[in-house]
């Protein structure tokens, strides 16, 4: 496996691929504590200026935590691709109208009853750093090309994996 160690516009968009094509993450909160809260969420995008934007609960432990604490990590993983990233960075609870307005559609109805919900809110996650694994191919490719190096001994190009600076 190839390290590529990207920063700025690169690492912008190598985030954004993965982050897209993964969707769902574990959101880490409270790192300073153990055990570490973690809960799955949806992503809802990623801007121009690469913050990734969730809805959440007001009263959820995982606001509370930050509020006392802004640092969180995201951890996005996709198995049968064999994409992985995990992203740190500083999160922000969100309430501003529009911003719920945009994010919000017909199945976040399972968790809040509208986008008037007193509930709702956005968290924005503003990146700092992350590492990443991804193979460019599927796994069966992969594992397949595992098995020949072991065999022979070559080492196989299975994909990359690197930092990203922003």
């Amino acid at each position: 496996m190839s390290t590529e160690n990207l920063a700025s516009r690169d690492a912008l968009k190598k985030m954004t691929d993965l982050v897209d094509d993964i969707k769902f993450a574990m959101l880490l909160t409270a790192l300073d504590t153990q055990p570490i809260s973690a809960i799955p969420m949806t992503t809802k995008k990623v801007d121009e200026a690469g913050n990734i934007w969730f809805l959440s609960g007001l009263n959820s432990e995982h606001n509370a935590n930050i509020v006392r604490s802004s640092n969180v990590q995201l951890l996005y993983s996709d198995p049968s691709d064999m994409e992985f990233i995990s992203i740190y960075g500083e999160a922000s609870v969100v309430t501003d109208k529009s911003i719920l307005e945009e994010l919000y559609n017909k199945k976040d109805d399972a968790w809040f009853t509208g986008v008037d919900d007193p509930n709702l809110t956005a968290l924005k996650i503003t990146p700092k750093e992350a590492y990443y694994w991804d193979t460019k191919e599927n796994k069966y490719i992969s594992l397949f090309k595992m098995g020949i190096s072991a065999i022979t001994g070559d080492n196989k190009d299975v994909g990359e994996k690197g930092k990203l600076k922003f």
